[in-house]
């Protein structure tokens, strides 16, 4: 098409039949169609050959074939600078031959890194795809990575390799990325001494420490997560690991890097390796006192403090502990001010977007044909896939590239009438005040029965910065139950809270979902509600 870049799509691949036609048939589904892809052949030995060279051969000048001398297996890294010295386009994506990407993937990309000039990479939320098996109890493992950072930012060096050194982001798949070409030639590409394991993060580390990166919210892949892939067929991960900080700290030396809290941040990673019996040693010491513990609760009563005793007591009966006035310990939490006030996005994925994404999980199959969502379609294209045949987007006011639509959900003439399968409406709703109106022009412009798939903050700070002028409601589940009512069916209603006291409290202090444990998010106390979700079908006959 006129006026696009070209984007180079390097897929290297390793005795991948099984998988590699789908992940190829993912790059022709995309609707930005200027790209090249280049199939780099390590060596393999099973059917992937031949595949690769079929399409090549029936989109010449397309699709490339690629292959070391005397079909030699030289490993990822040589693969993927073979891929990139042959590569024509200015801009550079990796797909492995066993991930896939989604249909949207290089056009929302590549508009996102023609908009950032400074930026050199470009990468957003990895999908941990399970549930390609199509197995139930995998579909509730699938997850994504931990950004560790706001995103939609310009993220400045070396704060990437600092989070990821202190286990505070996990690094990207390489599926999720999209580079400048000019940025890997400036950093010299791949180190072709790291075959395998670890060999993204060193190419990632001198990227970070020498470019800024945008961070984005979307998740455009799936990274497939198989007992054949590299992570679960290595043999030594220790060895691998150790290999890769070694690298990074002489790197760091000869690029005389003097950042103080990224070499400390190494020091305490390599520590486990350079002092092995110190590091067990602490580690026995931590156990010593767990059961220092345990002998504790044989002691008297008489013999301890009574709230000592009582909190012994607590613990040996297995019932939870309630501290005396005056007793309560607030550690990091003893504070005026919230730990973060970004919601918990600076270190990792919120609370309130656990939940939010947890529900549009659950009613993923909903999301399918017309689909409309508000600010950008992310969500819709993560959870409806190619279920959905045409994306529109909702702004309030022009000036957003995403919208296909321009108005106000309250005074929407504009919106066609009974146009829409699914409509997502995530955290917006309590913006706007005549929200009757609004719930009234939902009902016009869904199908008979669609779906419109809502969710309301419950217990939540006030986002000041960006909606200090807009936010106008407050709901529970009894008044969105109630409210909805008045407009559709009582039985095409369904409403539900999420959250507990911990939940509510990490929120409020901005922590993120990451630092609490699954089983702790996902019990729900009807009377800290920190989102409520709403489905609602519209009647297949008016009434």
């Amino acid at each position: 098409m006129n006026g696009q870049l070209l984007v180079s799509v390097i897929t290297i691949f390793l005795n991948e039949e099984k998988f590699i036609e789908e992940t190829i048939q993912s790059i022709f589904a995309q609707t930005y169609d200027n790209w090249e892809l280049l199939l780099v052949d390590d060596g393999s030995t099973d059917k992937s050959t031949q595949i690769a060279q079929k399409y090549a051969q029936q989109n010449p000048g397309k699709v490339h074939y690629l292959e070391h001398e005397s079909h030699k297996n030289r490993g990822m890294s040589a693969s993927r600078n073979l891929g990139v010295r042959k590569a024509q386009g200015e801009y550079i994506a990796f797909l492995d031959a066993d991930d896939i990407w989604l249909p949207q993937k290089l056009e929302k990309q590549v508009a996102i890194l023609d908009s950032q000039p400074e930026a050199g990479m470009l990468y957003g939320h990895t999908h941990y795809w399970h549930s390609w098996t199509g197995n139930p109890e995998d579909i509730e493992r699938d997850s994504k990575s931990m950004l560790g950072v706001k995103p939609n930012a310009l993220v400045k060096p070396p704060t990437l390799l600092t989070l990821r050194l202190q286990n505070k982001a996990d690094p990207p798949g390489n599926c999720s990325t999209l580079f400048r070409r000019k940025t890997i030639e400036e950093v010299g590409g791949f180190e072709e001494s790291f075959r395998g394991m670890f060999e993204d993060q060193v190419f990632y580390s001198k990227v970070w420490l020498n470019t800024p990166v945008f961070v984005e919210s979307g998740s455009w892949d799936r990274y497939r997560l198989h007992p054949n892939s590299t992570c679960h067929v290595a043999s030594d991960r220790y060895s691998g690991h150790l290999n890769f900080l070694n690298w990074l700290e002489k790197y760091l030396s000869q690029q005389e890097i003097q950042d103080n809290e990224i070499w400390q941040a190494l020091k305490t990673q390599l520590f486990p390796y350079r002092h092995p019996n110190l590091y067990h040693l602490l580690k026995s010491s931590r156990y010593l006192k767990k059961l220092m513990k345990e002998l504790v609760k044989s002691i008297t009563k008489g013999v301890l403090p009574a709230s000592i005793y009582s909190r012994l007591q607590a613990q040996w009966h297995g019932v939870e502990y309630r501290p005396p006035v005056g007793k309560v310990k607030f550690g990091n939490l003893r504070r005026i001010t919230p730990l973060s006030k970004e919601f918990g996005f600076d270190r990792g994925l919120p609370v309130d977007r656990y939940y939010v994404e947890n529900f549009l999980t659950r009613q993923a199959n909903d999301i399918r044909g017309r689909v409309l969502e508000i600010g950008d379609n992310s969500y819709t294209m993560q959870f409806g896939g190619d279920r959905v045949t045409k994306s529109d987007v909702l702004h309030v006011v022009e000036g957003n590239p995403d919208a296909t639509i321009v108005g106000d959900l309250s005074n929407a003439g504009n919106i066609p009438s009974d146009a829409f399968d699914c409509l997502v409406l995530t955290q917006t709703l309590h913006l706007i005040f005549d929200v009757r109106s609004a719930i009234k022009t939902i009902y016009r412009i869904l199908k008979p029965g669609g779906v419109a798939l809502i969710t309301f903050p419950g217990i939540s700070q006030l986002s000041i910065d960006e909606w200090k002028d807009y936010w106008c409601w407050g709901f529970t589940t009894d008044s969105a139950q109630r409210l909805f009512e008045e407009f559709f069916p009582k039985t095409n209603v369904k409403v539900e809270c999420h959250g507990n006291v911990l939940a509510a409290t990490s929120f409020l202090q901005g922590l993120a979902s990451q630092e609490l444990q699954k089983k702790e998010l996902d019990y729900c106390d009807p009377t800290y509600q920190v989102v409520v979700t709403v489905r609602i079908v519209k009647p297949e006959v008016e009434q």
